[in-house]
């Protein structure tokens, strides 16, 4: 009894932890990829966050001037710290050097963190992209903006990656008034592919040993090592700390230390909530992850599927959009297999995701596309062209199952307006808005998915395989372009990224509409039908009407009724 206490206590944290900011990661070196790209995706899901694509411009600031800290989720103030002399223009979660940095929350030990910390989740992301231009930058970032600042949120793990590398990094702070954080970041190897959602990933990691080299123009004041391979750094006090703490045995040798059992230990909602996110990545495009099935479920949990794995076949942008999308189709958790699909196969169940009957405990299950993100994307950095064109931020609003992905240019000169800053926000509509628009086809679409699905499904393929072969064309043009007028370059990426946005907007107003026509009050209209007689004669004009069908519900809905009614809605 008491272990099983345990067990609920552990899923009501982990429920606790993620459902307010739960998110997917998936990351593609260049040797997994079809074109040699570096690929990233990350889906930010959050009921209280607000869909919209972040943008600072390039610019250059005065000495002496600071930056305003505010915590990304909570909007509370945390203090001011020193700007740098130049920050680099950031459109999203990438910037203009093609650098990417997502995340995903997993909280791990509640002491460790420090509430008189300044730098929250949010700074880190962004303030990293402002001043940094590549991943071994951007760690160095990180590590020096918690160590000098102190680190205000709770336990994650990292993606970041630029055009020619990809790492996970995980991170948790320090006790109460200890300025720093431990982490360690893992470099994936070329022709893998890694990811996370919400649960530490790293689990034993290379240490440094005696041949180590330790290049001074790589690390800051030795506060933080390098192995000898240079493919896995980390704090320097990673193991220390946690002795410190009594999270291991003080006589723990540094080749069985273990970053994820420490300081986020696995649970049976860890693997089913949050692993079991990764494994259904894993599991569209590697043959062999059936294996692990055991342990996405929580029946298993020392059966821990790998920190990357090989794909059965190179990945492209496209692919990954879809692995985006996943609601564990093909496996035991297929979300529209259940009685609770409803009669039209719904992909979502609102939360919250436990509940309670005749004393047990029961839940949902949490798939990678889910209602409440608020924003995703799929990140595309290339080496062999320019930055202004080798990234590309494939952006979308709302629902990954039903969202479209907005091709920006990393030579994007001012954000769409459609996912400008401050059109309308998560309490007030506005019309202009992709989150609200996208949010009106998505919910349209849930109550009546199998049905309402295909009309929307023809659109996005219509327009994602349409945007990937124009940014082909466009690629090509604005490399000729750029050899002899780099800024007019950057002027036609801009203004094509910009224009890829309203075709989406003006072909989703019209979804919406038509949506709306031809699937209300549970009707679905036909082309026109037979003339209306009586309005024809009585305004002198022809007055269509139109072919009506009513498809009811599914067989088993039916028979659920009966068996829940028995006979009291039988015809006598």
């Amino acid at each position: 009894m008491k272990n099983l206490l345990v067990s609920i206590l552990v899923i009501f944290s982990v429920f606790q932890i993620n459902t307010s900011r739960a998110c997917t990661n998936f990351l593609i070196t260049k040797g997994a990829s079809i074109d040699n790209s570096v690929l990233t995706s990350y889906a930010c899901d959050s009921h209280d966050i607000y869909g919209e694509l972040y943008f600072w411009p390039a610019k250059d600031h005065p000495v002496g001037s600071s930056v305003r800290i505010v915590d990304w989720i909570t909007g509370k103030y945390l203090g001011n710290i020193p700007q740098i002399s130049h920050t680099y223009r950031v459109i999203g979660n990438m910037n203009e050097h093609q650098l990417v940095v997502t995340e995903s929350t997993w909280g791990g030990r509640e002491e460790l963190t420090d509430s008189t910390g300044i730098i929250d989740i949010g700074s880190l992301i962004y303030l990293t992209l402002q001043r940094a231009k590549d991943a071994r930058e951007a760690i160095r970032t990180f590590h020096f903006l918690t160590s000098e600042y102190g680190y205000y949120s709770t336990g994650e793990t990292f993606t970041i990656a630029d055009k020619n590398e990809a790492w996970i990094l995980d991170l948790i702070g320090k006790d109460h008034g200890k300025k720093g954080a431990v982490w360690v970041a893992r470099k994936v190897p070329d022709g893998y592919i890694s990811g996370h959602a919400n649960h530490a990933r790293i689990t034993n990691f290379p240490k440094q040993n005696k041949k180590t080299s330790i290049s001074s123009d790589l690390i800051n004041n030795n506060k933080y090592l390098y192995h000898s391979d240079l493919e896995c750094i980390y704090a320097s006090d990673v193991i220390s700390f946690a002795k410190e703490m009594n999270y291991i045995d003080s006589k723990t040798k540094h080749d069985d230390f273990n970053f994820a059992d420490t300081y986020n230990p696995i649970s049976f909602g860890a693997a089913r909530f949050c692993e079991a996110r990764v494994f259904a990545g894993f599991n569209r495009v590697n043959s062999e992850m059936g294996q692990y099935l055991d342990y996405a479920m929580g029946e298993n949990l020392t059966n821990r599927f790998p920190l990357w794995i090989k794909p059965d076949k190179k990945i492209g942008v496209r692919d990954l959009m879809e692995l985006m999308r996943d609601y564990y189709q093909g496996t035991p958790m297929d979300m529209t297999k259940d009685v609770g699909a409803g009669s039209y196969e719904s992909t979502v169940r609102w939360r919250p995701i436990t509940w309670e009957v005749n004393g047990e405990r029961y839940f949902h299950e949490r798939a990678i596309s889910t209602q409440q993100t608020a924003f995703s994307i799929v990140a595309q950095c290339r080496a062999d062209l320019p930055d202004p064109i080798g990234g590309i931020l494939w952006f979308g609003v709302d629902d990954t199952y039903l969202t479209v992905y907005n091709p920006l240019y990393a030579g994007l000169q001012e954000s769409p307006e459609m996912f400008k800053l401050g059109n309308g926000d998560i309490l007030n509509y506005s019309e202009t808005s992709a989150f609200w628009l996208f949010n009106r086809v998505s919910n349209n679409a849930y109550n009546q998915m199998s049905r309402v699905y295909p009309s929307i499904r023809e659109k996005q393929n219509e327009l994602e395989l349409g945007f990937i072969e124009s940014t082909k064309e466009m690629d090509q043009k604005a490399l000729e372009v750029y050899k002899s007028n780099p800024q007019e370059a950057v002027n036609m990426l801009s203004e094509f990224s910009l224009k890829a946005c309203a075709d989406t907007w003006k072909t989703w107003k019209t979804l919406d509409n038509y949506l709306l026509v031809r699937f209300s009050d549970g009707n679905i209209k036909g082309e026109q039908g037979t003339h209306n007689n009586y309005v024809r004669e009585l305004f002198n004009k022809e007055f269509d009407i139109p072919a009506i069908e009513q498809p009811g519900y599914s067989k088993d809905y039916y028979e659920n009724i009966v068996r829940d009614t028995k006979d009291k809605q039988k015809i006598k």
